[in-house]
């Protein structure tokens, strides 16, 4: 546990035996959560791409989220580029098994995996999006120093309809000063 009464949250790559957790959250609407739910997907794909780079390549990645000595989500990460190649910034999002949401374990785990893209890339800054109506996503992304940008309409198709989403992004220079990532000594 961490000061504040959390469980210490750690990341790691993709094994072979975790494919139980991506098997889980391609049929379980409620494994992937709400917000994520974007109908069934075929594990092949994934079974393919671990077997081919582990899930982590140079333009997006997959960890998984671990805590208490066992997996319960993923966290991910792919580039967005804004105008030349050489322009770009990691979009993030997290997906925690229901029965280890709401307990701070989202928050840590995209704030380990803020610090992990800052650490191994030149990036300006990170980004994500959140539906509009997903106030604990909100909630964590602020509690880690990003800045509500905008609104982007009518962007996600989930439940049957289009879905507005805010973006929400970190830079390299928040973070840097960042009291949640560099506490003061």
């Amino acid at each position: 546990m961490t000061e504040m009464g959390e469980p210490d949250v750690d990341l790691r790559p993709a094994t072979d035996g975790d494919l139980w957790l991506f098997q889980r959250q391609a049929v379980d609407p409620e494994a992937g959560g709400t917000f994520n739910w974007s109908g069934y997907r075929n594990l092949a794909a994934t079974r393919q791409r671990l077997t081919l780079d582990g899930l982590i390549g140079p333009d997006d990645g997959c960890l998984i989220v671990w805590t208490g000595g066992e997996a319960v989500g993923t966290v991910g990460w792919r580039k967005v580029h804004y105008g030349t190649p050489s322009w770009f910034c990691w979009n993030i999002g997290a997906s925690i098994l229901p029965e280890h949401r709401y307990q701070g374990i989202g928050t840590q785990s995209q704030g380990a995996l803020v610090r992990y893209l800052f650490r191994v890339s030149a990036a300006p800054r990170v980004e994500a999006y959140t539906d509009v109506e997903n106030a604990a996503e909100q909630g964590a992304l602020r509690r880690l120093g990003f800045v509500q940008e905008g609104t982007l309409r009518a962007t996600q198709f989930r439940d049957g309809r289009w879905r507005d989403l805010f973006m929400y992004s970190l830079t390299r220079t928040e973070f840097e000063n960042s009291p949640v990532f560099h506490p003061p000594a």
